[in-house]
C-alpha cells in the first residue's frame, strides 16, 4: 500500500475545530512551540503571501519552514524547508510516527497533514515557520500554533456554505488567527474590513491596513513580470517580481511589510520579491511553439483578477480550458471569464468536479472534452495561447499529465 494511502483515505470530510489537532500535537510533544510562526489566511492570495514572506525571511538569513495547500503535483510540496520539499524518506518516517496518534484522536486529512508539517519543521530545526491557513481561520488546524504575525489577505465569496452566509461572517472566521497585542496585516476592503477592524479592536490587535499604515504606488507590467512602489513609514521603495497580475501587488505588499515587521531589511525584501515564484498562479509554460498559462482562479474574485491580469500583460487573445468545483458560484465565475476567447470545458479527477456538460448554458458554443490534456490540445489548436483555470485541482492534473503522471483523485 502507498504510504500516503491511509492519509488520503481521510479526505472528503471538512471537520473544523481545534480539539483534535491540539490533542494530536500534544501526543507529538507540541512541535509548534519550537519556533516562531506567522499565520497567513484570507480568501485569495494567501499562498502567494506565504511563499513570498518565506522567501524574504530566507533572504534575511533564516532557516524557514513553509506549509502550503493544496499541492499541485506531489504531496511533498506542502512541507518545505529552505525552499526544498520534504524528501520521500523523511515523509515516510513522519507518516509512521504521526499515523497511530492521528488515528487515535480521529484527525482529518488536513489536521494530520498540519501535524506532519509542524513536526517536520521542529525536526529540521527551522528558525521560523510560515503557515498558510487552510479554511477560515478560527477553527482551522493551523490556528493551533501561536503566531507572532497574522495576515488576512482579503475577504471574498468562497466557502460561504461553511464560513458564511455573509462576508462579515467570513471575516469573523478569518480574524480568528488574530491574537492580543500581536500585529496583523490586511488588504481587505468594505464590510470584510469593517469586521476585521471590530475583531482586532476587541482583541487589542494592532491592525495594519493597506491604504492606511502602508500603501501601493504605481503598479506596472515589466519585462520580468511586475513592478510596484511601496510606501511604508515615510519610505518609498520600488520592487520587481516575476509574478504576473496587478492583483499580486497587494499580496506582495503584505509579504514585504510582514517581512519588515519580522526584522528583515529592505535588501532581503527586494531579494525575496525578485525570486518569488508561485506555481499554478499565472504560470507560463512554453509548449510546442505555443504557450500554456496555468491559473488556480477558483472563485469570482479570482476569476475577475485573472481576466484583468490577462489584459494587463497583453496575454489576449487566448483559449480557455475550464473545470469548476461543485457548489461554487459558477454563474459569477462564468461572467468573469466569458468573452476572452474560445472555451473548452473539462473536468478534473474527483467527484467534486462539475460535469462539463452542465456548464454549457454558462458558456454558449463551448467545446466539451472530458480529459484535461486533450482539452489543452484542442484549446491550443484554436489559439496560440491557452489558459487553464477554474480549479487548482485542474491545474495540478494538467501539470501531472505534462510530466507523464497519472491523475490523482483530489478532495483537499
Amino acid at each position: 500500500m502507498h504510504p500516503l494511502a491511509w492519509l488520503y483515505a481521510r479526505q472528503g470530510v471538512v471537520t473544523l475545530g481545534l480539539e483534535r489537532i491540539r490533542a494530536l500535537l500534544r501526543r507529538l510533544g507540541n512541535p509548534q512551540e519550537a519556533y516562531p510562526v506567522a499565520l497567513v489566511g484570507g480568501t485569495n492570495g494567501k499562498g502567494t503571501v506565504a511563499r513570498v514572506l518565506a522567501a524574504i525571511l530566507e533572504e534575511a538569513g533564516l532557516k524557514v519552514g513553509l506549509y502550503t495547500s493544496p499541492h499541485l503535483v506531489d504531496f511533498r510540496e506542502r512541507l518545505a524547508v529552505g525552499g526544498e520539499p520534504v524528501s520521500q524518506d523523511q515523509l515516510h518516517r513522519l507518516l509512521e510516527e504521526v499515523r497511530p496518534h492521528a488515528e487515535a484522536v480521529g484527525a482529518s486529512f488536513f489536521e494530520a497533514t498540519t501535524a506532519l508539517a509542524l513536526l517536520h519543521f521542529a525536526r529540521q530545526g527551522v528558525e521560523f515557520a510560515v503557515l498558510e491557513v487552510g479554511l477560515g481561520g478560527r477553527l482551522d488546524a493551523t490556528n493551533a500554533a501561536e503566531p507572532m504575525l497574522s495576515i488576512v489577505t482579503n475577504i471574498g465569496h468562497d466557502h460561504l456554505e461553511v464560513l458564511g452566509p455573509t462576508l462579515r461572517d467570513v471575516a469573523r472566521e478569518k480574524a480568528g488567527i488574530f491574537r492580543p497585542g500581536v500585529p496583523a496585516l490586511t488588504a481587505a476592503r468594505g464590510e470584510g474590513l469593517w469586521e476585521l477592524r471590530a475583531q482586532a479592536a476587541a482583541l487589542e490587535t494592532p491592525l495594519w491596513v493597506l491604504g492606511e499604515a502602508f500603501a501601493l504606488g504605481e503598479v506596472a507590467p515589466s519585462s520580468r513580470g511586475l513592478a510596484f512602489t511601496l510606501f511604508l513609514r515615510g519610505e518609498e521603495r520600488r520592487f520587481h517580481t516575476p509574478l504576473l497580475g496587478p492583483h499580486q501587488a497587494e499580496n506582495l505588499a503584505l509579504a514585504a511589510v510582514g517581512g519588515r515587521l519580522l526584522g528583515a531589511g529592505w535588501e532581503a525584501v527586494a531579494g525575496g520579491l525578485a525570486r518569488a515564484t508561485h506555481p499554478g498562479r499565472l504560470e507560463r509554460i512554453p509548449l510546442e511553439g505555443k504557450e500554456l498559462l496555468l491559473d488556480g482562479a477558483h472563485n469570482p474574485e479570482g476569476a475577475w483578477a485573472l481576466r484583468e491580469a490577462l489584459g494587463f500583460h497583453g496575454l489576449l487573445p487566448a483559449a480557455l480550458v475550464l473545470a469548476f468545483t461543485r457548489g461554487k458560484d459558477l454563474a459569477a465565475m462564468a461572467e468573469a471569464l466569458r468573452g476572452l476567447g474560445p472555451v473548452v470545458l473539462t473536468r478534473y479527477h474527483s467527484p467534486r468536479s462539475e460535469d462539463p456538460r452542465a456548464l454549457l448554458p454558462l458558456f454558449p458554443g463551448a467545446l466539451v472534452e472530458e480529459e484535461p490534456l486533450r482539452a489543452v490540445e484542442r484549446a491550443l489548436a484554436l489559439e496560440g495561447r491557452a489558459v487553464v483555470a477554474g480549479s487548482l485541482y485542474l491545474v495540478g492534473e494538467v501539470l501531472r499529465g505534462l510530466k507523464g503522471l497519472p491523475p490523482e483523485e483530489r478532495w483537499q
